[in-house]
């Protein structure tokens, strides 16, 4: 059904390929399950196999696609290959463009050429299975990280192909809505469609997979029964996230004179009339490390976007460091607070890898900036990528550039919205290693997070939101 011969492809201004003759075979009804470490090409591999590399993008490319028999460069268009192949991006936001979530979905069903009644039914039938009855007259941009995702699944669900493709379709989604999506595709599956996926969920998806592929460096390392690959050791690292010895308790947090570096009292914030944040009241002190978990649209992206100046309260007060939060700068707030957004692309506008992280540290007046640039990129991983131009890296490469940037800063509190979005199990683990010695700085790490997982076996505490409201504070020291 999709054959790749050959494929060798480098992005344009990129140093590298990004894929080095990879051959795959996908046969009908087939599921396959592709993984690996961020940088390792899935990206790029699903995008080749969707035929937008030979229609939208420049690049060097060499090797044969064939889709359906035919092969990709003999398409007249994309729009004729969308036809047979829906694609999932790992940004949703790249394919959203309507004003509100039923139009997104009512914009592929119109184009099959369905009658009013069929496409009422399956419009009503979408919307049910991906959780979005509710919020079908919200406007897309409004909605969380997760929720997004959803409606990019549901629009892709209906333009009815028979090959999706979907690039990590689950990773802003809680444990409810990934235990959906996995219910989803195992239908699609069972009525024959053929499925390529990435993920780093392998264990969420294991009874759905057929086959396991593993990628490294643009090349396909490993491929086989998914029970055979996942038993070999370098594999498990990077399927099977690590978090041992992680959380050490036998450093004290450091006093900041008694005084909490963020204080919410009575917080209220209403997006139009939709309420988002109901009473929320915490502190937050230096040293500490807080998870903020619970469902999509639970109001944890809302409440750490107060933090930053992003937001100003609806009711209430958010005291940074002695500032209000509510008529404060932006840039003022900025020397006490860092934010790593859930998506990172909102953060870049340079031209290179280097650039991009050079800027807050010349911003802010930082000495010795080479060093400090030096560092945080061997820190982060991304010494190689140094000359890039931000966008042409992969995920979970762009998701540790928006980290670095905000490292860079130097900020007494460091938020990250879903920091490990897009990373495999051991970058995961570098991650958690990186913050817990920033927190043994002295530094507060605030971290938005649907892994159970990382909250319990990283963070000292545990903040966990339901309805715009504080559900439980748990400390795990005590």
């Amino acid at each position: 059904m999709i054959e790749l011969e050959g494929v060798t492809y480098c992005y344009p201004q990129g140093g590298r390929d990004a894929l080095s003759g990879l051959s795959l075979s996908v046969s009908p009804g087939e599921c396959i399950f592709i993984t690996g470490p961020s940088g390792a090409g899935k990206t790029t591999l699903c995008m080749a196999a969707a035929g937008i590399l030979e229609h939208e993008y420049g690049g060097k490319k060499d090797g044969r696609v064939t889709i359906n028999g035919k092969d990709a460069k003999e398409y007249p268009s994309l729009s004729d290959i969308s036809t047979l192949v829906g694609m999932v991006f790992d940004d949703p936001e790249a394919q959203l463009i309507f004003t509100t979530v039923e139009e997104e979905i009512l914009s592929a069903l119109e184009r099959r050429g369905l009658s009013p009644a069929e496409i009422e039914e399956r419009l009503a039938s979408i919307m049910e299975i991906t959780h979005l009855s509710a919020l079908k007259d919200r406007a897309p941009h409004a909605l969380s990280g997760g929720q997004k995702q959803r409606v990019v699944l549901a629009t892709t669900l209906a333009l009815g192909t028979d090959i999706l493709i979907l690039d990590e379709p689950t990773a802003e989604l809680d444990e409810q809505g990934t235990e959906s999506i996995v219910s989803v595709l195992k239908d699609l599956k069972a009525k024959g469609k053929t499925i390529i996926l990435t993920e780093h969920k392998y264990s969420r998806f294991r009874d759905l997979a057929d086959r396991l592929v593993v990628m490294e460096g643009g090349r396909i390392r490993a491929s086989g029964p998914p029970d055979q690959i996942a038993g070999d050791e370098s594999v498990r690292r990077i399927i099977l996230p690590d978090f041992s010895g992680i959380r050490d308790f036998s450093v004290p947090p450091p006093q900041n004179g008694g005084k909490p570096l963020i204080s919410v009292r009575g917080l209220e914030h209403c997006y139009g009339d939709v309420p988002a944040l109901q009473g929320v009241n915490l502190d937050i002190s230096a040293g500490e490390f807080i998870a903020i978990v619970g469902e999509n649209g639970s109001g944890k992206t809302t409440l750490i976007k107060h933090f930053v100046g992003l937001l100003r309260p609806t009711r209430g007060t958010v005291t940074v460091d002695g500032k209000n939060a509510a008529t404060a700068q932006v840039s003022e707030l900025a020397h006490t607070v860092g934010l790593v957004f859930q998506n990172p692309d909102h953060m870049f506008f340079a031209n290179t890898v280097a650039e991009e992280i050079g800027f807050g540290i010349a911003n802010l007046g930082i000495p010795e900036p080479e060093k400090v640039l030096e560092g945080v990129m061997e820190k982060t991983g991304l010494s190689h990528a140094r000359d890039l131009y931000p966008r042409w890296l992969s995920r979970g490469e762009r998701q540790r550039l928006a980290i670095a940037c905000v490292l860079a800063m130097q900020p007494k509190v460091i938020v990250l919205d879903e920091p490990t979005t897009g990373l495999d199990g051991r970058e995961s683990r570098e991650i958690m290693e990186i913050l817990k010695h920033l927190q043994r700085d002295g530094r507060a790490i605030v971290m938005v997070t649907h892994s159970r997982q990382i909250a319990e076996e990283c963070t000292d505490r545990i903040i966990t939101m339901e309805g715009g409201k504080i559900a439980s504070d748990i400390s795990r020291r005590d």
